[in-house]
Parts: C-alpha cells; structure tokens; sequence
C-alpha cells in the first residue's frame, strides 16, 4: 500500500512539474508510434487486399466504417472514463478512478457484444447501408464477418488504451497496440495470399491482432501497475456515474460515429462513378489517416496533460500545453502532407495500380493533403475542451469534420461538380471546421485563471 501511495505521489509530481514539452513529447512519442503503426498496418490490409482487384480494394472502405462503429463506441467509455479518471488522479481520489475505469470498461465489452451479434444477424443489409456495391458486396462479407466476431475486444481495447493514457503510462498503451498490429502485418500475406483466403483472410488477421492488444493491454491492469483498478465490485450503482461518463466520452461518440457516417456517404457518393472511385477514395483515406495519425497522437499526448492539471489547477500548463501540442503537429504535418503531395502518383499506385483508381485518386490525395495544414489547431482545440471537461463544446466540434460540414457538402458538391465533388468535400469541411473552432478556443485559453491554484 505504501508502494502504491508512493508510486501515485510520483506520477502527480511527473504530471504537474516536468516541463511541458518534454512531458508532451515522453507522452506523446509512443502514442504517435501506436498510431502510425496502426495506419501502416491498415495500409498492409489495404495493399494485399489490392492484389484482389478493385472490388476488394473497395470491401476495405466499407469494413473500415463497420470498425469505426465499434470505435466510436470504444472510445466514447475510453475518452469518458479516462478524462474523469486523470482529473479525479489529479485530486488524489484513487477509489472514484477505479470506479470509472471498471464501469467504462465493463459497459464497452456489453455494447461489443451487442452491436458484434446484431452485426452478424443482418451482415448482407449492414453491408449495403455502408455503402457496398453488388460487385463489392461478396469481399465485404467475408471480411466483416471476422471483424464482427472480435467486436468485444475492439471496444474493450479502446477503453484499456485511453486509460493508460490518461494515467499517463502512455508506453504500455503502446505496446498493447504495436503489439497486435505487427501481427496484423505478419498474417495478412499469410491467411490473404499464401492460405488463398483472400478478403477473409485479411478478417482474420485484424480479429486476432485485436484479441492480441486487448490481452497485452488488460495484463497491465492486472499486474497492478495502474492506479486505477478493474474490478466487478467497482462498477457503479448510480446513474449519475454512466451519465458523466457518456457525457464526457459523447464528443468521441460523435467524432468515430460521424466518422462511419461520413465514409458510408463517401462510399454510396462514390459508387456512383464505379468500383474504382470507391477503391480510390478507400485508398487516399488510408493514406490521409497515416498523416493525421500524427496530429492525433500529439493531442493524445496533450490530453492527459490537460485533464491531469485542468483537475490540479495548473491552469498555466494547460494552456502552454495546448500551445504547444498544436505548433509541433502543425510542423510534422506540413512536412508529412508535402510529402504526399510531391509523391502522390507513386503512393496511390502502391496500393493499386487500376489506370481509373490512379486518376480518381491522385488529385484527390494532393486536396486533403492541402486540408491536412488546418487539422492541428481544430484537433487538439476539440481534445482539450473533452480533457477539462467542457463536452459540450467539445460535442460541438466533434459534429463539424464529418457532420455538420461535411454531409452536406458530400451530398451537395457531386451535384455541382460531380467526381470532383466527392474529392473536394472532406478538404472543405476540414478548413470550415478550422474556422470555427479558432474562436472558440482562442476564448477558452483567455478565460482560463492567469494564476494557479492549490489543489
């Protein structure tokens, strides 16, 4: 017990003491390696699914909105539980964080479950409401069906990995997810090309990729190395409990959900022009999320900075923190979307080298590559309203990216501009996006007090 109060006491001087960009970078570095991790390795199942043909190219588009549903939902108990739980660390009340943790936890295992067996139960109409064509639809099929079976442990995944986070044990949190992730990378040529099992096959290999983090990730929770505990006598009895989490992780809930919505009207948008628009936009959305990994692992970084002193009243260190966080993901990004844009033809090829794939794909890369230089500041602006606290902005501007802007800009544009409407709506929503975050959170950071407080 001493050891534990010890541990606690030194993770609190860490949190509030060590200096902004050293913490954020130690904080940030191994969430930024998890995170482009696990966009190369969805860029593995993209390239070997390539080899398929274009149909199968265009299956990943479509299981990519099925697993964004079960992240939405993973990282809403994730984001909820985690940012009480770093606040109520900050207030040195370990018992309320263990209660949070093991009810956000146990809570995204049950809504696994359920949305993994009603999933399975309509899978050929699920299939056709995310946007799958006839062609499209027997490659959807076969690979959804394996992401259905591991939905538990996607949304159980998401919840262990935010905590750590916001405990500030970033590096483990890493772990678990690189861990599954280079598994991923070592079964999809295995189960895809050499086992012959094509789209399922690459199912397969992200089912037990996910299974893999999820048990690397609960063995730090077990070995005791967490503050906070996960036990069935932990969870709670009061509705107020569940309501704060939900309303604190809500923003996250939006941010995934829209995320699916958005790519399931890219999906039905672009099957208007064909299979090949379909791959093409799968294809340039894998390679946008490699580059925007990087913002979101910075602000992911920033988060449990945030929170942790928003709770300590260090009020000064979360606002050079936010400053922080988005100058450095601004520099990475402008360099990463450069990148892209200099070598935009090669990189769409990559994944498939279909003459129509290339042409839809190529200026539509080089637009969000453009878009990408206005995501910091809305990114982590967004993920320091939901660390302190503040959902209801934070839900605010979790809606604008890939709702409020972009659903009718994705349904208005083809109508004007046809193909280059589909191209051109997420990189307007993205700079419409910046443009009202800016003020909201320029704001925030004057109201915050000039002075800190004792905790």
């Amino acid at each position: 017990m001493q050891n534990s109060i010890g541990q606690s006491d030194e993770k609190f001087q860490k949190m509030t003491q060590t200096p902004i960009p050293s913490l954020i970078i130690r904080l940030g570095l191994p969430t930024i390696a998890s995170m482009l991790i696990t966009s190369i390795y969805n860029m593995t199942d993209t390239y070997f699914v390539g080899t398929l043909g274009k149909s199968a190219s265009g299956a990943i588009g479509v299981v990519f909105s099925l697993m964004a549903i079960f992240q939405a939902f993973g990282f809403m108990f994730g984001h909820g539980s985690g940012s009480i739980i770093s606040r109520q660390l900050g207030q040195h009340n370990h018992e309320s964080a263990s209660r949070f943790a093991s009810t956000g936890f146990f809570l995204s295992l049950a809504v696994g479950v359920v949305i993994g067996i009603a999933g399975l139960c309509f899978q050929t109409p699920l299939m056709y409401f995310l946007g799958s064509t006839d062609t499209i639809l027997p490659y959807a099929r076969d690979y959804a069906f394996y992401i259905l079976l591991a939905g538990p442990f996607f949304t159980g995944s998401c919840v262990l990995n935010n905590i750590l986070r916001y405990e500030g044990m970033s590096f483990y949190a890493m772990l678990g997810l690189v861990s599954g992730a280079i598994l991923n990378m070592l079964l999809d040529p295995l189960f895809i090309l050499a086992l012959g099992m094509g789209t399922a096959g690459a199912g397969i290999s992200t089912a037990l990729s996910q299974v893999i983090s999820f048990g690397i990730l609960l063995s730090v929770f077990l070995s005791g190395r967490t503050d906070s505990r996960l036990r069935f006598r932990s969870i709670t009895n009061q509705f107020h409990d569940v309501w704060l989490i939900v309303s604190t992780g809500f923003p996250s809930l939006i941010r995934q959900g829209l995320g699916s919505l958005s790519a399931l009207l890219l999906n039905h948008q672009a099957g208007i022009y064909g299979d090949a628009a379909v791959a093409a936009m799968s294809i340039v959305g894998r390679i946008s999320q490699f580059v925007f990994s990087v913002n979101v692992g910075i602000g992911q970084g920033f988060q449990p900075v945030a929170s942790f002193n928003y709770g300590a009243k260090r009020y000064s260190r979360v606002r050079s923190g936010f400053w922080f966080a988005t100058f450095l993901s601004e520099l990475l990004l402008a360099l990463l979307s450069l990148a892209c844009l200099l070598f935009s033809a090669p990189l769409v090829q990559l994944f498939q080298s279909d003459a129509g794939v290339v042409e839809i794909g190529i200026p539509a890369l080089r637009f969000q590559c453009i878009a990408c230089l206005f995501l910091p500041f809305t990114t982590c602006g967004n993920m320091m309203f939901q660390s302190v606290g503040h959902s209801g902005k934070a839900s605010l501007l979790a809606t604008l990216r890939n709702g409020i802007f972009f659903i009718p800009l994705i349904l208005l544009l083809p109508m004007a501009w046809g193909l280059s409407g589909v191209q051109l709506a997420q990189p307007v929503s993205d700079v419409l996006s910046f443009l009202v975050t800016l003020p909201m959170v320029l704001q925030f950071l004057r109201a915050l007090p000039k002075q800190d407080l004792p905790a």
